[in-house]
């Protein structure tokens, strides 16, 4: 039987009092604009066969995304107040923002914001023209004559010299200011992921009044709010961010509020805490009411390959119930446990894939995650959970030679030939 979004939402809250479409919580961005505190992730889009729409090797999807899906998502959206719609050039193999240009081209321009980005990652689009055909096919996917939220995107990855050439050397920095005083860009701002250097010199160009940022999209979660360096020296804690940028007035925009997904699974290291706080609310609830219970919180982006995402996600925000501070505190007590497992910091983005030599990067490090988390250590149960995560032994840690190509592509900055390396050593150690 093929349930529907109404059909989903509806029996989640049967016998309940609910209104028939609740809206989620509202924000008002820099220039007045109305956005649901809800936004709508466009990076793990839904597929015809179930496989990774953000990949190309061989877990990807080959019959490709789901447009039937995706409108029926953006419907769904739309009537519950979910009105920002993020996506990149980089997504989804190249095809996402066409994909949500045909879903929310069939409503009125004026009914929904638009979020896209500079995703000019490769060398080959470093150059002034190459980065201005990104924004001008941005516009053209998308079938809109401007952009609502225009970001550089992932702005320090690759370290403080990738970034002057993909954003100050080549000069677009002023032409996309053009663009913004044209009405093309309705708001211009960057995301982060990389060096601290590139935070501290688009600031200090806000503070200087050279540049002037309508938002920026941070990666913040009840983990990553106090404990972001802790994982990574290079990472700077969430709670930092959002200071720096609230106390500037600049709105926040949230991506990863769970980690990738890794904060919404079953996990032993956070149900005890949660069950303690509420036994009843899921564990991705936690997450979404953390980020919303920041004021300078524009809209908190979740990637919602599945109805059963989005029901529960509009749920929890329709309205937001902020945290108290006996939560909070439980919330850091579960970042904590969570911490104490030692994951492997990744969240599924598959920005390192494909690995030229063929491995399953994001698969082994979930597995490793889930032997931690799991406390499993009957080396039978461990083996057999390795080959239902990854059944060709071709694609496994052991077979990494160290070439180190995926480092620079990964946005949390993971040193994934040191992990792979330990995750066949770990499997080595079991025996026979």
């Amino acid at each position: 039987m093929n349930v529907t979004l109404r059909q989903l939402f509806a029996a989640a809250f049967a016998g309940g009092e609910q209104s028939p479409a609740p809206k989620v919580t509202v924000r008002t961005a820099k220039h007045g604009e109305r956005v649901g505190l809800l936004g709508y992730g466009a990076m793990r889009l839904p597929t015809l066969d179930g496989g990774h729409a953000n990949t190309w090797d061989e877990g990807a999807s080959s019959q490709g995304i789901d447009q039937a899906m995706v409108n029926e998502h953006v419907d769904f959206a739309l009537e519950h107040g979910v009105n920002y719609f993020d996506t990149s050039p980089a997504y989804c193999r190249g095809e996402s923002e066409r994909v949500m240009g045909e879903a929310l081209s069939r409503h009125p321009r004026d009914s929904y914001y638009i979020a896209t980005k500079l995703s000019n990652f490769s060398p080959s689009q470093y150059s002034f023209e190459a980065s201005k055909k990104l924004f001008e096919d941005s516009l053209r996917y998308l079938k809109t004559d401007h952009i609502d939220f225009y970001l550089l995107h992932a702005v320090g990855n690759g370290g403080f010299e990738t970034f002057g050439k993909r954003y100050i050397e080549n000069g677009i920095l002023p032409w996309l200011f053009e663009q913004k005083a044209k009405g093309r860009i309705r708001n211009l701002g960057w995301s982060y992921h990389g060096d601290p250097k590139a935070v501290e010199w688009l600031l200090a160009k806000h503070d200087a009044g050279e540049y002037v940022w309508d938002f920026a999209q941070i990666q913040m979660n009840y983990v990553d709010w106090r404990h972001a360096q802790e994982v990574n020296k290079r990472n700077l804690d969430a709670s930092y961010l959002y200071g720096e940028l609230e106390r500037r007035g600049i709105p926040v925009v949230i991506m990863e509020p769970l980690l990738g997904g890794r904060l919404a699974r079953h996990n032993e290291a956070l149900s005890g805490e949660f069950a303690r706080l509420d036994p009843k609310a899921t564990q991705a609830s936690w997450a979404f009411r953390f980020c919303g219970t920041y004021p300078g919180v524009l809209t908190i982006l979740s990637g919602m390959t599945h109805k059963e995402n989005i029901v529960d996600n509009v749920a929890t925000l329709s309205p937001l119930k902020p945290l108290t501070e006996a939560e909070l505190i439980g919330l850091e007590r579960a970042a904590q446990a969570y911490l104490g497992t030692g994951a492997i910091p990744c969240n599924s983005c598959n920005y390192c894939m494909p690995c030229p030599f063929g491995l399953d990067i994001p698969g082994a490090f979930e597995f490793m995650n889930r032997v931690r988390d799991r406390r499993m250590a009957d080396p039978r149960e461990i083996r057999r959970e390795y080959e239902r995560a990854i059944p060709d032994p071709r694609r496994r840690a052991d077979r990494c030679i160290g070439c180190g190509r995926c480092v620079s592509h990964c946005p949390q900055t993971i040193d994934i030939p040191k992990e792979l390396d330990a995750i066949a050593a770990f499997m080595e150690g079991l025996g026979r």
